[in-house]
C-alpha cells in the first residue's frame, strides 16, 4: 500500500512559480507511474501531467495542453518524491492539486488509472 502525501501548496500571484512536492512511503515511486492531477471547484479532476519509468532510471513525461511548457514534473529516487515545478502561473491554475500513483496504469490520463492518492494541496493564483 502506497501513501502519497502533497505539500509546498500556497496563495501566489499571477506569473509568479511554486513547486509542489509528493513523498511516497510504502512503496518504492521509483517503478511507478506518477501523475499530478488538479481540481477546481464544480469542476471535475483533472489530468496535469505523469512521469513514467521507461526503462532504468529514465522516465518520459507528458502534460495537459494547459500547462505543457509551464509545468514540469521531476523525480528524485533517493528521497522517493516527485515534484511539480509550476512557472507563469495563472489564476485558471487555481485548484486543489493531487499526486497520483500506480504501478502500471493502462489509462494514465484520466484519473480513474491510478490506484494511489495523496489528500491534495491547494494553489490559489489571485492578484
Amino acid at each position: 500500500q502506497v501513501q502519497l502525501v502533497e505539500s509546498g501548496g500556497g496563495l501566489v500571484q499571477p506569473g509568479d512559480s511554486l513547486s509542489l512536492s509528493c513523498a511516497a512511503s510504502g512503496g518504492s515511486s521509483s517503478r511507478y507511474i506518477m501523475a499530478w492531477f488538479r481540481q477546481a471547484p464544480g469542476m471535475e479532476r483533472e489530468f496535469v501531467g505523469a512521469s513514467t519509468r521507461i526503462g532504468g532510471n529514465v522516465y518520459s513525461t507528458n502534460y495537459a495542453d494547459s500547462v505543457k511548457g509551464r509545468f514540469t514534473i521531476s523525480r528524485n529516487n533517493g528521497k522517493n518524491t516527485v515534484y511539480l515545478e509550476m512557472t507563469s502561473l495563472k489564476a485558471e491554475d487555481t485548484a486543489v492539486y493531487y499526486c497520483a500513483a500506480d504501478p502500471a496504469s493502462t489509462a494514465p490520463r484520466t484519473a480513474e488509472g491510478y490506484a494511489y492518492w495523496g489528500q491534495g494541496t491547494q494553489v490559489t493564483v489571485s492578484s
